[in-house]
């Protein structure tokens, strides 16, 4: 592995690359803030799709595209006088310090449950701090996200089953409600009980240590694996899936699930 000195050169060097870059190139000379931000996005789900994928030589790969946003914002910020890429890092090592008292300071945590906890008490001391609990969880976070986030900032400071099992009764309620109200044909109230349902099911996710989204794409990977076999099994029949009944295509379909190469 690098050495420390090794290191610092390496990200004097990106610093360079993009001094150079954004002086001499039409293109990186033109990017704003407003400019970037799609790739940003674009960038990030690249690196989460090489993450779940465990993916070692992508996943380093990604990190450097996303390394090199973090670099270029810092020196569109150098430009207006507003901060350069020190600023960042200082804040950053600031806020990591002073949320981390039972390291840097004297207070205790014993388990990675009890830094979550310490850790929304520190932020709402903050300068800058969250007025509210749930203040910091971003809008623009995917539904699905947020949810867990939500639930998980609620926890921090108490708010959260006794039990993890008894959310269990909380689950067949809700899909109790849900199927009342699509008996009664009601396209907003089953709208409104199935966010419900949908949130009841991350909670048990949250309790039982499961990431509701990776356990999701993981289906979905699974999903697309399998019809994907269907498919070319299909085509090398001479047949198209519109032309095949479901039970051909299930027959398929088992097929798939029994493959020695199947994931759980």
């Amino acid at each position: 592995m690098s050495t420390r000195e090794e290191k610092l050169a390496a990200f004097g060097r990106l610093l360079d690359v993009m001094d150079t870059l954004r002086e001499k190139c039409p293109w990186d000379r033109k990017q704003t803030y407003e400019s970037l931000r799609p790739n940003t996005i674009e960038e990030t789900f690249e690196l989460c799709d090489a993450l779940i994928r465990q993916d070692k030589n992508e996943i380093c790969k990604e990190l450097g595209d996303v390394l090199l946003h973090v670099v270029f914002y810092a020196r569109i910020g150098s430009e207006d006088g507003d901060f350069d890429i020190a600023d960042v890092c200082n804040r950053l090592c600031d806020k990591l310090i002073f949320r981390h008292p039972h390291v840097y300071g004297e207070a205790e945590a014993q388990s990675a449950g009890d830094v979550s906890r310490l850790w929304e008490m520190v932020k709402q001391k903050e300068k800058d701090g969250n007025k509210t609990v749930l203040a910091g969880v971003p809008d623009s976070l995917p539904s699905l996200i947020k949810a867990y986030r939500i639930q998980d900032k609620a926890r921090n400071v108490g708010f959260d089953w006794d039990n993890r099992e008894d959310v269990w009764d909380k689950v067949h309620e809700e899909v109790d409600e849900l199927r009342a109200e699509l008996e009664k044909d009601d396209a907003e109230k089953s709208t409104d009980e199935f966010g419900d349902f949908l949130f009841s099911l991350i909670n048990a996710s949250r309790l039982y240590g499961i990431n509701p989204d990776n356990a999701l794409e993981r289906t979905n990977r699974k999903f697309i694996r399998r019809f994907t076999y269907v498919e070319e099994e299909a085509r090398a029949q001479g047949r198209e899936l519109k032309d095949m009944t479901l039970a051909e295509m299930d027959a398929l379909w088992n097929e798939a699930k029994a493959l020695p190469t199947e994931e759980a």
